[in-house]
């Protein structure tokens, strides 16, 4: 045996599940959020339009508040006895946006006291500001412009612009996105029509455009609606 090689036994490596095959969606959803003042923090995300989906207090020890940004499928959660974290112990929330100096400006104009736009020198930094130079990525890339702000408490949110997503990261629910995603639905629908069983076009069109929702290629999207489609009339 080589004196250089390790006598330690190796854990197996568990092969990552392929993609294409996944059945079941696994959605975060909420992101709990340690405050001191329940209704401070109440009053401070409702005033940038966050809505207001439950406020429950079932005791005088426990109360729980869940509130959803414009736009987001997950949603926050704080409260009092929700969780033993220390108020403004979270950082490093991110709500992405289409154009970062608009989603700026917009909450600054709701008294939110934003950061100027910046870009990272090096990597990603959520927990302080080192490493941020002003202005937007100067390459103009996805992923690398950003704005940040801070809840009363010290919870820290980073705004990130997308405009571009990486392949297999799933698709923005914006109009324009949804847009062309229907105008790829219609056009690769039109190449499956000649050829398909009798049906309705929004059986493929619903089950392509949840596929490419999940992050799933146009290829393998076509695929899971046409199976869809002719599994839905046996």
């Amino acid at each position: 045996m080589n004196s250089t090689q390790s006598t330690e036994p190796r854990t197996p490596r568990t092969p990552s599940p392929d993609r294409s095959a996944l059945k079941n969606d696994f959605k975060l959803e909420v992101d709990v959020i340690p405050v001191s003042d329940v209704d401070r923090a109440k009053r401070f995300y409702g005033s940038m339009g966050w809505r207001l989906d439950a406020d429950f207090a079932f005791s005088e020890d426990f109360r729980v508040v869940q509130m959803t940004p414009p736009g987001s499928p997950s949603s926050i959660i704080f409260g009092k006895g929700v969780t033993s974290a220390a108020p403004g112990s979270v950082q490093g929330l991110f709500l992405v946006v289409s154009d970062v100096e608009a989603a700026r400006n917009e909450l600054a104009g709701y008294g939110v006291d934003m950061s100027e736009v910046f870009h990272f020198a090096k990597g990603l930094h959520v927990g302080s500001t080192d490493h941020r130079l002003p202005g937007r990525d100067p390459q103009g890339r996805s992923y690398s412009s950003w704005a940040s702000f801070e809840d009363p408490d010290g919870n820290g949110w980073l705004l990130q612009e997308i405009t571009t997503r990486l392949p297999g990261r799933g698709l923005s629910g914006d109009v324009a996105t949804l847009a062309a995603l229907l105008r790829e639905a219609e056009m690769r629908h039109g190449e499956y029509e000649p050829k398909a069983p009798k049906h309705h076009w929004s059986d493929f069109y619903s089950a392509y455009m949840v596929a490419r929702q999940r992050g799933k290629t146009s290829d393998e999207a076509f695929k899971d609606a046409v199976l869809h489609v002719e599994g839905s009339r046996k």
